[in-house]
């Protein structure tokens, strides 16, 4: 343990990166009473003139040399944009605490990924708004919360420049993430919504609706962008950015008794420690000015900040930093600024394979977190959890999600045709697979034939479809994803018997059949000597489902399936094993506003099932939504649960079911 975990010492600093902001990071470390400058991190070599430009700290040549360095422990993060999230998780995994120069990363879901790696590692992690630690932003807030200007209905937050800069340069390139709304609308996004949280009692909100106009130069970079938020509560917001025109760099609040305006909120105090100034002018009163005096270089409270999160053993920012939760939420709305403008960086899109987020290839252990069992049909054994494409929406989150689930020792992969628009899910599996190499290392799930488009000859067409989005010529496990009564079940065994003469299909089955139906198809294939259905995707859960979530949705979830399934013949590939959220605390009796929920799960049977799992888990210090994957884990016949994480964070959670152990007792127990 360092002096500094123990309470002790000044925090060692490492600097990544030696650009104009590591320059004033570093000329602020002296002023912070709690650090120290220990190295600083070039990619290229050590040279006199970098020697001269950070006195006293050695100069050192690489960033993973820096990160390997035994006296650093905690690591400043000054690179442009798209290296962030990747230095955070390489410094996380080198066990060194980060402060990352903002934003934290281009988009939410690399942040996601960059914060998971530091909650495993049990290191800090937090961004760099250093606007947050003078004084006026407390006092702005305490003028909120005091009904100083009545109740809050509009917040104006501006920040931009004209620049004349070259399309290499960092602020326009499309590879360094160049444009206004990161660089400087991340300030204005991140005020209104502080402002929007003041006026409600809490740290932060996150807007409702965001919407945008902006105008983008030759290289895709928003040079001037505008957005409108709206709030829960009824707050409304404009915010302004530019990296090619001045603008007047203020936050104006407006309250139904007055407004206060900030003259100077993102560089007040910066490197001097000079005051601010708040105006408050009350309606049809005479205004008043606040000097709020700072003293101290802001970059240096910020960095003392840090230090006392370390002390205090947390990692993450106390008020008045952002926590990484206010981080998150920011990125997510800025997210929503850009996609509004129809921005977006070449390296997010799903057609670049964008590399690992760690920048290194992902490590496969076979042996890993997640087991492997057989299951009835299939040639190989298969990961004990499946995981499901259907939610993603951007390749940067689903790729993050897949190297994580692949490095934890995940091998199959569930998609289908119907997912997403163009085949979305099934065309970042496919160029995920590709860029990582891994196809002889994975097993797939394909499905197709989904109403309305459920006929035999459909099946090999979509099938086709998926191969060339997927870049393989088979897929392991293949279903149709629904059924169609009026036809025969002999014209779908035909059918995919078929595409396995073919070779493009391994295991097959349905997803979401009535019992009977897959009864009929399986004595038809028996009787005409052909491969048997072995895979059943229907849903599967320690609480029943009661109405189907989508239409056409089958559980196997009650006594009587049970004992179909129970000669273990058929393995059931579970959706919503967790019962979309029925295990979380958005459920209860008093809850009743999630319509779905109320409608597939609630009775007093399944309430009573939750309690007892979190009666279990809190035995075990696990979750009830942890519990519930390791029920279907832990029954007498197959089961793989499918889980759909958005990041990598929800992913350790539901991985964290692999570490529970049920008996026979046990599940009964959970059932009665």
């Amino acid at each position: 343990m360092s002096n500094t975990a123990s309470g002790t010492g000044r925090l060692a600093w490492g600097i990544l990166g030696t650009g104009a902001i590591a320059k004033v990071f570093a000329d602020a470390l002296p002023q912070a009473a709690n650090a120290r400058l220990v190295a600083v991190g070039t990619r290229g070599q050590a040279t006199p003139e970098l020697e001269q430009r950070f006195p006293g700290a050695r100069i050192v040549s690489g960033y993973d040399a820096l990160l390997a360095d035994p006296e650093v422990e905690a690591v400043y993060i000054a690179t442009p944009h798209p290296s962030h999230a990747m230095l955070a998780i390489r410094a996380a995994e080198a066990g060194k605490h980060v402060l990352c120069e903002k934003p934290f990363a281009v988009n939410a879901a690399e942040a996601e990924a960059a914060f998971a790696a530091a909650r495993r590692a049990g290191t800090f992690a937090g961004e760099a708004f250093m606007y947050r630690f003078h004084p006026q932003i407390e006092a702005l807030v305490e003028l909120i919360r005091a009904g100083e200007i009545g109740e809050v209905g509009l917040v104006r937050s501006t920040f931009g420049f004209a620049g004349s800069f070259a399309e290499s340069h960092r602020l326009l390139a499309d590879e360094h993430a160049g444009g206004g709304i990161l660089d400087v609308g991340s300030y204005a996004m991140s005020m209104a919504r502080l402002v929007a949280g003041a006026a409600s009692g809490k740290p932060f909100a996150d807007p409702v609706k965001v919407s945008g106009a902006g105008r983008l130069g030759t290289t895709g970079a928003d040079l001037v962008a505008v957005a409108s938020l709206s709030f829960a509560d009824g707050v409304v917001a404009q915010l302004s950015c530019s990296v090619a025109l001045n603008q007047d760099n203020t936050v104006e609040v407006r309250g139904t008794k007055g407004r206060i305006t900030l003259l100077n909120p993102w560089m007040a105090g910066g490197k001097s420690g000079e005051e601010a100034v708040l105006v408050v002018e009350p309606n049809g009163a005479e205004a008043r000015r606040i000097s709020v005096p700072h003293g101290q270089n802001t970059y240096a409270r910020e960095i003392e900040a840090v230090g006392e999160a370390v002390r205090a053993g947390a990692t993450e920012y106390r008020a008045p930093g952002m926590s990484q939760a206010d981080t998150l939420g920011n990125l997510r709305a800025l997210d929503a600024w850009r996609a509004s403008i129809g921005q977006s960086y070449s390296f997010e899109r799903v057609e670049s394979a964008r590399p690992p987020l760690a920048g290194r290839p992902v490590r496969f252990e076979r042996t890993g977190t997640i087991p492997t069992r057989a299951m009835p049909g299939v040639e190989h054994p298969v990961s004990a959890v499946a995981l499901g494409l259907a939610s993603f929406t951007s390749a940067t989150q689903a790729f993050a999600v897949m190297d994580a689930y692949f490095e934890a020792g995940g091998a199959l992969f569930d998609t289908s045709a119907h997912y997403g628009a163009n085949g979305l899910a099934d065309r970042h599996l496919g160029a995920w697979i590709d860029s990582r190499g891994v196809r002889k290392e994975v097993s797939l799930i394909a499905k197709g034939a989904h109403t309305p488009l459920c006929y035999p000859d459909v099946i090999g067409r979509q099938l086709g479809q998926s191969l060339e989005r997927l870049k393989t010529d088979h897929t392991e496990i293949y279903m149709m994803h629904r059924d169609n009564e009026d036809v025969p079940v002999s014209e779908f065994v035909d059918a995919i018997a078929s595409e396995i003469r073919a070779g493009r299909v391994g295991a097959y089955g349905f997803s979401n059949w009535t019992l009977p139906r897959f009864d009929a198809a399986r004595a038809y294939a028996r009787d005409k000597g052909l491969p048997l259905p072995t895979a059943l995707s229907n849903n599967y859960s320690l609480a029943e489902m009661l109405e189907p979530v989508w239409a056409g949705c089958i559980s196997v979830s009650d006594d009587a399936s049970k004992r179909w399934l129970a000669d273990g013949s058929v393995g059931v590939y579970a959706w919503s094993s967790q019962a979309r959220g029925f295990f979380t605390d958005r459920s209860g009796p008093d809850k009743t506003g999630d319509r779905e929920l109320v409608a597939s799960w609630y009775n007093d049977r399944n309430f009573e099932r939750k309690r007892r799992a979190e009666e279990f888990g809190r035995r075990l210090g696990r979750s009830a939504t942890q519990v519930a994957v390791a029920y279907c884990l832990h029954q007498p016949f197959p089961v793989v649960p499918l889980i759909g994480p958005l990041a990598v964070g929800e992913l350790d959670d539901s991985l964290g079911a692999l570490a529970i152990e049920l008996t026979p007792e046990d599940v009964r127990w959970l059932e009665a």
